[in-house]
């Protein structure tokens, strides 16, 4: 469908283009013009264009997909939707980190200071968890006195002076036609559609204003997409909207086969973060933690920073510490325990040969560590504790894994999302080799 073709709408005020115009073009598998998208987005937003119009246009690029140009334009459209921020008066580099997701994934928590020591602003605006997968600002939200919610003179102020990081809410005035068309697409069957996924994460990145941006796009099991070559094209795809945008953007690929660290959940995950910044903790979270430092900082400008050195020697621990604080939150304090657990033990000798990211998620969830409504809340305490991962060996009663809740009803059905999630092998059989956490770092 060009642009030359469209038509007034029927019935009501005048409009240079027709809704269902443009979805039969899709549908038909053509090409959308750039005026007839931007007019769909804009429509839809100002609620001229509806729901079930929108979803029949989602439904046909899930089927038919999208050209690079027709991504670009939907995400500029989403971004023209609202406001856009600048960072340019900050006098320093931004940049900022996006993860597409997964189990145990809680990255997003030592890195942010641990870029901030080396003088970037790091302005991550971060969202709740839905389903298996985390939100950043739930696993926050279990430090006693911490707030999301910042006006963005707080959030000037604290990335500005000697913090240089923060953790909190996007506004609502940030791409709010996204934010209309995704709570569309979590209830059509639309949300794994590369086009959509993509102009929805960039669009709010770029409305955010950073100078660079990395990529933590995930595959596997337990990641928004499970297969490794579905996953490089959603990175390509938002590398490419990234630079055409101005903003020097990087993808890292990594693997989400198995859960990420040994804690799942909210409170657990915010200690093992913590670990990590004591110069501690699960070894694949400090290496992640590490590849994803390094990316920020090169893009920063910085490719020789020594972020191993900020992690031992105390630099990021202390720019956690005043993160926290700044946003009232007391970093010394005693987090959530739960009023219940429940231990889960070997049967027999040998290494564990297999454990399944997605089940634990889902497991984790049932606990009540997430959230099956966007209004719901969770339980800050809940969550899965890994005691063992592949590769190791255990003996037969040795604990591996801990499920926790304030619920003992609430293990029954954890349990059974756990059934066949993981697996032992015999000393025959058995083999200590891991597949790699970073498979792949992909460029503009």
């Amino acid at each position: 469908m060009s642009d030359d073709t469209s038509t007034g709408s029927a019935g009501g005020g005048v409009e240079p283009f027709d809704a269902i115009d443009v979805i039969r073009a899709k549908r038909d598998g053509g090409t959308v013009g750039e005026k007839a998208l931007r007019w769909m987005v804009d429509a839809y937003t100002r609620g001229y264009v509806s729901d079930a119009q929108m979803a029949s246009f989602a439904m046909a690029v899930f089927q038919r997909g999208m050209e690079r140009s027709e991504i670009r334009v939907l995400t500029d459209a989403m971004i023209a939707s609202g406001e856009r921020m600048s960072f340019a008066n900050l006098g320093k580099k931004t940049v900022d980190k996006h993860s597409t997701g997964g189990v145990g994934d809680k990255i997003t928590l030592p890195l942010a200071p641990l870029v901030a020591c080396f003088g970037v602003a790091v302005p991550q605006l971060s969202g709740r968890g839905l389903g298996h997968t985390g939100g950043t600002l739930d696993k926050l939200e279990s430090i006693p006195g911490w707030r999301a919610a910042l006006s963005n003179e707080e959030m000037f102020s604290q990335l500005q002076g000697d913090v240089g990081a923060v953790i909190c809410a996007a506004g609502s005035g940030l791409a709010p036609a996204d934010k209309k068309l995704y709570a569309l697409r979590d209830v059509t069957g639309t949300v794994e559609a590369i086009p959509l996924i993509a102009s929805s994460i960039m669009s709010k990145k770029i409305a955010e204003g950073t100078d660079a941006l990395v990529l933590d796009v995930k595959f596997g099991s337990g990641a928004f997409m499970q297969d490794i070559d579905r996953a490089r094209e959603l990175a390509q795809t938002m590398v490419a909207l990234g630079t055409d945008s101005g903003v020097a953007t990087t993808a890292l690929l990594t693997d989400m086969n198995v859960p990420l660290g040994l804690a799942i959940g909210n409170a657990n995950e915010v200690r093992e973060s913590v670990e990590i910044l004591a110069g501690g903790g699960p070894a694949d979270v400090r290496e992640l933690t590490v590849a994803l430092a390094r990316e920020m900082l090169t893009l920063a400008g910085h490719p020789d920073a020594d972020v191993e050195a900020a992690l031992d020697d105390g630099r990021a621990m202390d720019t956690w510490n005043a993160m926290i604080r700044a946003q009232d939150g007391d970093p010394d304090a005693p987090l959530p325990t739960p009023r219940e657990t429940h231990v889960v033990t070997a049967t027999a000798d040998g290494v564990v040969s297999r454990m399944d990211a997605l089940p634990f998620g889902i497991a984790a969830w049932r606990l009540g560590a997430g959230r099956a409504r966007a209004e719901d809340q969770v339980v800050h305490a809940a969550g899965i504790d890994l005691h063992v991962k592949p590769g190791e060996r255990v003996s037969a009663g040795q604990a591996v894994f801990t499920l926790s809740a304030d619920d003992e009803g609430r293990f029954p059905r954890a349990l059974a999302a756990l059934e066949g999630a993981w697996a032992l092998a015999d000393d025959a059989n058995a083999t200590s080799a891991v597949a790699p956490l970073v498979r792949e770092r992909i460029t503009a």
